[in-house]
Parts: structure tokens; C-alpha cells; sequence
């Protein structure tokens, strides 16, 4: 099995390791009420699933 020439650099193994840093999720807005919806997710507020070709699809029904 090979072994590594040289040590790692604190630098190399710091940018490595930011790289893979937790991030929050990117919330998109529902194009007919306007909420906060993750992407590629129907609204929790209004029941619609919009389409990247502008297709509105009802998942429920909101009493």
C-alpha cells in the first residue's frame, strides 16, 4: 500500500475541511403566495408545486 511523501499542510487540511462546512439551506420563494419553500418542494402554505416551465401543480387542498 503507498504511503504519502510528505505531510499534509495545516493549510491544505483547513481549506479541505471549510469545504465541506455545514451551510443553511437556500429557501426559495412560492411564486403564488410568496412563502419561504425549499427547492424542489411543494408550498407548505398554499399546496402548489411550480415547475421550472411555469406548470402549477395542486398537491392539496387547503381548507
Amino acid at each position: 500500500m503507498a504511503a504519502p511523501k510528505r505531510r499534509t499542510s495545516k493549510m491544505k487540511q483547513r481549506s479541505r475541511l471549510a469545504a465541506q462546512a455545514w451551510k443553511a439551506p437556500e429557501l426559495g420563494t412560492c411564486r403564488k403566495c410568496g412563502a419561504a419553500v425549499p427547492a424542489h418542494t411543494a408550498c407548505p402554505h398554499c399546496g402548489t408545486y411550480t415547475t421550472h416551465r411555469g406548470t402549477e401543480v395542486v398537491v392539496k387542498k387547503v381548507d
